[in-house]
């Protein structure tokens, strides 16, 4: 069987497989959090990265050292097929997550990208992406989008 490593645009509901490329590159069915350990512990793919990082609206320059604290020049000589280490893996699928919530909440790819990359009064005048090589600063960030959510000004 072959597999493709070509991301693919999720079309309605966004979920964090998609974010990662879809079920062409996330080949393991995940219905569990313990499917999402052993998804980290065997590492994603760096095309699973990359399509996160498209996302974003951030450079790969910017995510690999300001969010994973890793040189561009490491990533970028990896295929796309190539699988992350596991603090990787599992850092990107946390990452993921949490951009999976802000599309639940804002339903508009260009809307995300504007509210991570803009500075948000609740995180200190941070942005939202700024916070996420932490993952205290991951958790902060989805609290203010479950109170956007429900409506609590944030």
């Amino acid at each position: 069987m072959k597999v493709t490593t070509e991301p693919v645009k999720p079309k309605g509901k966004v979920s964090f497989v998609s974010l990662l490329g879809g079920k062409n590159i996330v080949i393991k069915p995940i219905d569990s959090d313990f499917d999402i350990i052993s998804l980290s512990n065997e590492g994603i793919t760096k095309a699973s990265l990359d399509v996160l990082i498209g996302y974003l609206g951030i450079s790969k320059k910017a995510f690999s050292e300001n969010i994973l604290d890793a040189s561009v020049k490491t990533l970028e000589r990896k295929a796309g097929t190539d699988k992350l280490d596991k603090h990787t893996s599992s850092t990107v699928i946390e990452i993921a997550k949490v951009v999976e919530h802000a599309f639940a909440v804002f339903e508009d790819e260009e809307k995300v990208k504007k509210w991570l990359n803009w500075p948000n009064r609740a995180l200190n005048n941070m942005k939202p992406v700024d916070l996420f090589y932490l993952p205290t600063g991951l958790k902060m960030v989805n609290d203010i989008l479950g109170r956007i959510e429900e409506g609590v000004f944030s």
